[in-house]
């Protein structure tokens, strides 16, 4: 019982974007599982609150570093004893109901994290109020999960409310608000409306360089979607100008081997690809693979993401033997780590249909493809646009299978 209060309590004064404390949970990581082991023959003999909130931080630190088995189980025991000691809608309560829910959304379990978040949001508007920063939290969380979805003018509607209600209660330039900002940013973004994106992040940029400093990782983060944004428009040079500032900066502010600044690593990566300098985005890929699997694991997702990429590298230089040993290793992981129609797991798909399509496997392409297809439109809907891009890949592969009706009627 004491070793376990200690260690929560360490654990709880640590910060997920200082790398010496990501580097120390990494390292105490075996003493930790050791002591849950001890604690789980113990737990429901111990009914005080402190117990319960060692069991949310725990489920903090596994949720950070991709465990979300171990993450939902420490959530669902914290959730039982808040509920019992201090009812369904005490703030630590729905905290827990709040943070399962973005396990479901990083596992694409969308319409469960809908769900809590429901819950959360219905809870903090009885106890806290319609304005409350803890309310608008929850509202902002549940726009994230309609964005990712897809569902584009329902994750609006709720950031309008969200920022609309933190601009009142917290400021214009507070950095919750600036956080819902850089999402409303992300939507435009994934919706082509590039402009748009480009003036909301040039909003938070400026806030948050002046409330958090310009080398502050929030501030790099934006940085860094700026980027993706120029990225996407084909303005190479000024996406990796933003992403030299950000790698920087990330290097500086978190180490080189912090999650985060391996994203931009990535994400620089991703531009060599598209210019088609192969080998520099090999070399970066390559720098991130090894930081990932160092950082976070062979199987964490964002390991896996960097797997994903590199064989999209193969790919296009015509190395399918390559790009399909890659992708397989990146599929059984997902499907491991996030299930089998989580949105990441189907674009693994999605990609080894193409290696085969572009081989001339046209059988093997189609399998995946119907597989990447009804994952798609049950995930994300028939209008998101990563599912039409798989439909019309479809359309174009019938013909080569003889299946020329089966195409029209797509």
């Amino acid at each position: 019982m004491e070793a376990f209060e200690i260690i929560t309590s360490i654990l709880g004064s640590l910060s997920w974007l200082n790398t010496a404390d990501w580097v120390f949970e990494q390292q105490v990581m075996p003493h930790i599982n050791a002591v849950t082991k001890h604690m789980q023959s113990q737990y429901s003999a111990l009914g005080t609150t402190k117990i319960e909130d060692g069991a949310y931080t725990l489920g903090n630190l596994f949720r950070r570093h991709g465990r979300y088995k171990q993450a939902m189980e420490f959530y669902g025991r914290a959730l039982a004893g808040y509920e019992k000691a201090l009812g369904v809608d005490h703030p630590n309560t729905l905290n827990a109901v709040n943070n399962m829910a973005m396990i479901f959304r990083s596992q694409g379990q969308y319409e469960k994290a809908l769900g809590l978040y429901e819950r959360a949001l219905a809870g903090s508007e009885k106890a806290l109020g319609v304005d409350h920063p803890n309310t608008l939290t929850t509202v902002n969380n549940m726009a994230v999960v309609f964005g990712s979805q897809g569902q584009y003018e329902k994750a609006l509607g709720l950031y309008e409310r969200a920022l609309a209600g933190r601009e009142k209660a917290l400021g214009v330039d507070h950095p919750n608000t600036l956080t819902t900002v850089d999402n409303m940013a992300l939507v435009f973004y994934r919706q082509g409306q590039y402009e748009k994106a480009l003036g909301l992040y040039e909003r938070a940029l400026a806030g948050r360089e002046k409330a958090l400093g310009v080398d502050h990782p929030d501030t790099l983060t934006t940085v860094n979607n700026m980027a993706m944004v120029f990225s996407s428009q084909g303005q190479y040079e000024k996406a990796l100008g933003l992403f030299e500032r950000a790698l920087a900066g990330s290097e500086k502010a978190l180490g080189v081997d912090h999650p985060d600044t391996l994203t931009t690593v990535n994400n620089m990566a991703m531009v060599f690809n598209r210019q088609g300098q192969y080998e520099k985005a090999l070399g970066l890929f390559e720098r991130d693979l090894a930081g990932s699997e160092k950082a976070l694991g062979v199987d964490h997702p964002d390991t896996l993401t960097t797997v994903n990429n590199m064989a999209m590298v193969f790919n296009r230089q015509g190395q399918y033997e390559k790009a399909l040993g890659l992708y397989e290793r990146a599929l059984a992981g997902r499907e491991k780590a996030l299930g089998v129609d989580h949105p990441d797991t189907l674009t693994t798909v999605n990609n080894m249909a193409v290696v085969f399509d572009s081989q001339g496997q046209y059988e093997k392409a189609l399998g995946l493809y119907e597989r990447s297809l009804a994952g798609r439109e049950k995930a994300l809907g028939i209008d998101h646009p990563l599912t039409q891009d798989t439909l019309r890949s479809l359309i174009n592969l019938h013909p080569s299978t003889g299946q020329t009706e089966q195409a029209q009627s797509l």
